[in-house]
C-alpha cells in the first residue's frame, strides 16, 4: 500500500512541474516551496502528520516564525484533529475540505465538446495545457496537467462563469488525461477544492485523504 507521504511527494513533483516552481527544500517534517505569490510567499506541505502529530506543531511554529507570509498544507486522514491542532498552535484554517485524489488515467472517461465548442491541447515541456473555446473564439474552459514520470497532476481546472453547467470541466479533464497517457503517464493525482470534488468524483477519481490548508492570522 502506498503511503500518504509517498503520494504527497509524487503529487508535489507534478504540481511544481505544472506551475514551473523551483525544487522544494525537504525536511523530515515537510516540503518547503517558494511560491512567490501575493499573500503566499512560501508554502510548506506536511509529510507525516498522521504518523507523527507532533510534526504539525513543529511546522506551525516554523511558519509563525517566518517573516514572509507562508501557508501550511496538511494532507491527512484526520482532518478534524489536524484543524484543531493547527488552530491551537496559532494558525488560521483557510480550507477544511480540500481532497487529495487519484485515478487510473488509462481508464478515464472521454467527453467530447458539445456543439459550438472546440477543444485544443498543447504540450510545453512537462506541462500539458487544454483549452475550450466557443464559436466566437471566447475562452470557455481550461486546465493543465504537470508530468512527473508516470504520474500526472491536474491543476488550475477552470470553466468561465457564463459557460458553466455544460460539461466543459469533463471535456477538459478527459483531454488532459488522454494527452498525459499518450506521453506515458498512467496515474492521475490532484488536490480538489470543494467546488471541484463532485466533478472529479463523477469522473471516477478516488478520494485518498483530506488537505487542511492554513496560514498565520492576518494580524500578528
Amino acid at each position: 500500500m502506498t503511503s500518504l507521504e509517498d503520494l504527497v511527494n509524487r503529487w508535489f513533483l507534478g504540481w511544481s512541474a505544472s506551475r514551473e516552481l523551483p525544487a522544494a527544500e525537504a525536511t523530515d517534517d515537510g516540503l518547503w516551496i517558494h511560491c512567490a505569490q501575493p499573500g503566499r510567499e512560501f508554502e510548506v506541505f506536511a509529510l507525516r502528520a498522521d504518523d507523527d502529530p507532533g510534526s504539525v506543531s513543529r511546522l506551525a511554529a516554523q511558519v509563525l516564525a517566518m517573516k514572509e507570509h507562508t501557508w501550511l498544507t496538511v494532507p491527512t486522514h484526520r482532518s478534524a484533529d489536524i484543524a484543531a491542532a493547527v488552530e491551537a498552535a496559532g494558525l488560521e484554517v483557510l480550507h477544511r475540505s480540500e481532497w487529495l485524489m487519484t485515478t487510473d488515467l488509462t481508464r478515464h472517461p472521454h467527453h467530447a465538446p458539445g456543439p459550438g465548442y472546440v477543444c485544443s491541447a498543447r504540450t510545453e515541456g512537462s506541462v500539458i495545457r487544454v483549452s475550450v473555446h466557443d464559436d466566437a473564439g471566447e475562452l470557455a474552459a481550461r486546465g493543465q496537467i504537470g508530468l512527473a514520470g508516470t504520474d500526472a497532476v491536474a491543476d488550475r481546472i477552470e470553466t468561465m462563469p457564463e459557460h458553466r453547467r455544460r460539461g466543459l470541466g469533463s471535456v477538459v479533464m478527459s483531454a488532459l488525461a488522454a494527452e498525459a497517457v499518450a506521453q506515458g503517464a498512467h496515474t492521475g493525482l490532484l488536490i480538489a477544492s470543494a467546488d471541484g470534488q463532485n466533478l472529479y468524483t463523477a469522473l471516477g477519481w478516488e478520494h485518498l485523504a483530506d488537505a487542511v490548508i492554513t496560514q498565520p492570522p492576518a494580524a500578528r
